[in-house]
């Protein structure tokens, strides 16, 4: 079976990587499953969150986008990430200049999370194209708690923090910016650079989870909220419903989508954060956000049969949410001029 481009589908996860996960411990609390962000161990009396993800779809902000995507992952735990590592792969032919902005870009997003980069890797990698980056950040748990997607339960609200696509339209309009400003303007393409400044969930996150109430969240990166909503109910065996009309969508997001004729619920979502929560802390939850100027909203429910997966249209029809096969920003990136 070829692969698509981007994230690998769950099936094969299940099938090809999950089978070979080396030494069974008793320090590992979760481990690889579907839908989970982080994985937690024991260290000692402690636990720790620990998280990888690479940026590929991405150039101008990779090293941005590669420290706050991986610091993300740890604080859906509801765990303030403290660490971080980063492995550079840069294609044949660049220069130190390439290599000091990736660099100074994990250095700015490092710091303004708070966050010691403590190692890595960097090197030039026979056969790419373009710059590959991946990050790997751990936090501490502090008193031994943290959220978990499988803990998802049938009646729980389901919220969405600011609003779907953010970083695919961020990395459309920094990478396709000349096409984009033709179609849409400079205004507005400038505005949706500026996404790249919210990718970030760490703050969000670590409200919600000290408001209370939380059972789990989920960072909404590849394949966009249909994914991420469908991982989120894989790891804890459950459904949801969930209102097209609740779910935010910013006028940048919806006019960069048109150019490309791509569905915002499928672009990946880095950015956005989605929680569940106990239906009567959901309101406390949403205040929390606000308060710190978080935009969140009430999309949906969590239900009890896993077979039902559905989106309520503006027409009040339920249909299906299939889960997305592959991220629409390959195919932004992939079309050329000419198609659109």
């Amino acid at each position: 079976m070829k692969l698509p481009l981007g994230k690998t589908p769950p099936k094969v996860l299940k099938a090809q990587v999950f089978r070979y996960l080396g030494l069974k411990r008793g320090d590992v609390v979760l481990g690889p499953a579907k839908g989970e962000d982080a994985a937690i161990v024991k260290a000692g009396r402690s636990l720790l969150a620990l998280s990888c993800d690479p940026i590929s779809g991405a150039v101008r902000k990779i090293g941005w986008a590669a420290a706050h995507i991986a610091c993300n992952d740890v604080a859906t735990r509801g765990i303030r990430p403290q660490w971080l590592l980063s492995c550079i792969m840069l294609p044949p032919g660049s220069g130190e200049k390439t290599l000091k902005e990736i660099s100074a870009q994990i250095g700015s997003a490092a710091l303004r999370l708070g966050v010691a980069v403590v190692g890595g890797h960097s090197e030039v990698t026979p056969g790419l194209s373009h710059p590959l980056v991946v990050g790997f950040s751990a936090g501490l748990a502090e008193r031994g708690r943290y959220a978990a997607c499988r803990n998802a339960k049938a009646g729980a609200k389901i919220i969405l923090t600011k609003g779907v696509g953010i970083e695919g339209t961020a990395i459309l309009a920094s990478d396709r910016k000349s096409l984009l400003v033709e179609r849409l303007g400079k205004k507005t393409v400038e505005r949706a650079e500026k996404f790249y400044r919210e990718i970030s969930v760490v703050q969000e996150a670590l409200t919600a989870f000290e408001t209370g109430g939380v059972q789990a969240m989920h960072d909404p990166t590849e394949g966009g909220l249909a994914a991420g909503l469908h991982e989120l109910a894989d790891a804890s065996g459950t459904g949801f419903r969930v209102y097209e009309d609740k779910i935010p969508i910013r006028p940048e997001t919806r006019e960069i989508c048109r150019v490309f004729a791509v569905n915002p619920l499928r672009l990946v979502s880095s950015g956005a954060l989605l929680i569940v929560a106990e239906p009567q802390r959901t309101d406390d939850i949403v205040e929390s956000l606000t308060r710190e100027g978080s935009e969140a909203a009430v999309i949906g429910k969590i239900l009890k049969d896993p077979k039902v997966r559905v989106m309520v249209g503006k027409n009040g029809l339920a249909r299906r949410l299939p889960a997305p096969l592959q991220d629409e920003l390959w195919k932004a990136l992939q079309s050329s001029p000419q198609e659109l």
